[in-house]
């Protein structure tokens, strides 16, 4: 399950990430750098008035990588009462010596690293960081302006970083200027939480205040947990309609085909020696039967991005060689259907480079009847409770 964590500058907009339902609240001071920290005052009265409602952290500043200096001011922000402490790894010969001089620390409170994704992040470090006792690594950027998180760094990137950290028992958190279309591109990998300020606020800009309206909408493109313990009197199911659960059973919900037609990639697939050696044509086209929701929101709460698919294609690839067309079919099935509003897909893969024409194969699958569990159990209960 990914996590919401929602970057914020004091207890009013603490306030408001909580009724919005944010999974964690940030303090930040968003006109101090990518890391900018909030004096000790505002974090402690904001750790009051959040009342442990919610999980909290809180950043020490963009700050030189100097040992006594870095663990000082983690130190002080830990005294605040917050629960995680994100600590900035730049770029630099001493970055080793700031996270081994943060053990003691590490031992008191829980440390996330945070690396930049755009000034080449040492992936060595996660290894350093577990060894010291750190309870997990994000990344972010941190030339604010320079580009979203995606544009620094590919999906195959993302997900080595995630699977490091979760190797070494760390969890693993990705921002960086991410804006609403990349919450679906960016649920598939796996993250225990996404990070953001820019887009939760007005005009997209960090600095100024924010927005409800935005942070619905984040809210509502990551879905929630849901205690074992939950009525259907806490359930917003507005949202739950929006991602796409819709009362009573999938066969009778309304459907959309989203597609992506005739992409050609190069890749490395083959299972003779001579496909070993170069790269070679596919085509792509693949089509997702999609769970209309029942609301128009008007945004891409509404929508199973096609960005999902194409996504999809470019990360197996990038894994490397393929031995079979089939295998890599079904791979990408798996990878759409993960989705729940996709009932079933169609996918047609092509090789254009063995004869004149085109081979391959062509499959459709879709949703096994235990995966619509969640779906029957969101349905069950709508059915029960009282929607609002």
């Amino acid at each position: 399950m990914t996590l919401m964590l929602a970057s914020v500058t004091g207890p009013a907009e603490a306030e408001l990430a909580l009724e919005a339902g944010a999974d964690i609240v940030d303090l930040k001071d968003p006109s101090a750098g990518a890391l900018g920290a909030l004096p000790a005052e505002i974090v402690r009265d904001t750790v009051v008035a959040v009342a442990a409602r919610r999980q909290t952290s809180a950043v020490t500043g963009d700050l030189p990588m100097e040992p006594d200096t870095v663990r000082k001011a983690a130190e002080a922000m830990a005294a605040c009462g917050i629960d995680y402490v994100k600590v900035g790894i730049f770029p630099s010969e001493r970055a080793r010596e700031v996270i081994a001089a943060l053990e003691e620390t590490a031992r008191k409170t829980k440390l996330v690293a945070v690396f930049f994704a755009d000034l080449a992040p040492e992936f060595d470090l996660i290894d350093a960081c577990a060894e010291a006792g750190f309870a997990g690594a994000m990344l972010d950027t941190a030339r604010k302006g320079s580009g979203r998180l995606i544009n620094h760094l590919d999906l195959l990137t993302l997900e080595q970083f995630i699977a490091r950290c979760h190797a070494r028992g760390l969890i693993a958190g990705l921002a960086g200027s991410l804006e609403a279309p990349d919450v679906p591109r960016l649920l598939p990998l796996a993250p225990d939480l996404l990070g953001f300020r820019s887009a939760l606020c007005r005009a997209g800009n960090r600095k100024s205040e924010l927005d409800p309206q935005m942070v619905a909408i984040i809210r509502g493109l990551i879905p929630a947990q849901i205690s074992r313990h939950a009525t259907t009197d806490n359930i917003d199911w507005r949202l739950r309609a929006a991602r796409g659960y819709t009362p009573g059973h999938a066969s009778e919900a309304e459907t959309d085909r989203v597609f992506v037609r005739d992409f050609v990639v190069r890749a490395r697939i083959g299972a003779y020696s001579h496909e070993l050696e170069k790269e070679q044509r596919l085509r792509f086209n693949v089509e997702a039967n999609v769970r209309r929701p029942d609301l128009k929101l008007g945004d891409m709460r509404d929508v199973f991005s096609y960005d999902t698919i194409r996504d999809a294609i470019e990360l197996i690839l990038a894994r490397g060689h393929i031995t079979l067309v089939e295998k890599l079919a079904e791979d990408l099935a798996d990878l759409v259907l993960r989705d729940p509003r996709v009932l079933g897909v169609n996918i047609r893969i092509e090789k254009l480079d063995i004869m004149p024409g085109s081979i391959g194969v062509e499959i459709r699958r879709e949703r096994r009847k235990d995966s619509a569990k969640v779906h029957q159990l969101f349905s069950g209960l709508a059915e029960t409770g009282n929607p609002g």
